[in-house]
């Protein structure tokens, strides 16, 4: 079902305000020292997950003053849901990958089905080191046995949207982490 302008403007109006976008930014800062001083002399292939992953690895890349190569892949559990499902891939990375240090850039680790899987894959497709970072960290215990290298920031156990992700394929463009209410 797709929702209306009317649903859509009600909704953004009646979110909380998790995480500004100046409290991102400097989140973003953080990581990108943390990233710089593990990956800058490995000339990574960084790999941004569509689409939720695309706003923070622009960010990101902003920071990462150091030789790297970029490419995208497109694997999800959600869709245009609020529930994941398993695991649908719409693009793999185009750039070999064999022998190469490869950090996987995503929106958020919730469970981390998604992001243990893409991590997995990569690891088989012969990347010589996997790594991965999150924007966000939900809190709760539904985790699988998996956690990113490098993550910015926590936040409630909340269905959010903004900086890259959606609510019903909505309001990616929104600077700073919202939550649905009653959600």
């Amino acid at each position: 079902m797709t929702i209306t302008y009317a649903q859509a403007i009600s909704v953004h109006e009646q979110a909380d305000l998790l995480v500004s976008g100046e409290t991102i930014a400097k989140s973003i800062e953080t990581m990108a020292a943390d990233i710089t001083a593990t990956l800058s002399k490995e000339m990574p292939l960084v790999l941004c997950v569509l689409n939720g992953g695309l706003i923070p690895m622009a960010q990101l890349l902003l920071k990462l003053q150091f030789p790297l190569e970029t490419d995208y892949l497109h694997a999800t559990r959600y869709g245009k849901k609020t529930v994941g499902t398993n695991l649908s891939w719409l693009a793999r990375p185009s750039i070999d990958i064999n022998n190469r240090t490869v950090l996987v850039v995503d929106d958020i680790y919730d469970e981390g089905h998604t992001l243990a899987a893409i991590c997995e894959y990569l690891k088989e497709a012969g990347a010589k080191k996997v790594y991965a970072a999150a924007l966000l960290n939900k809190v709760h215990d539904r985790k699988v046995d998996y956690v990113p290298d490098f993550i910015g920031l926590d936040v409630e156990d909340r269905f959010v949207y903004g900086f890259g992700m959606d609510y019903q394929g909505y309001f990616r463009n929104v600077d700073g982490i919202y939550a649905v209410k009653d959600m």
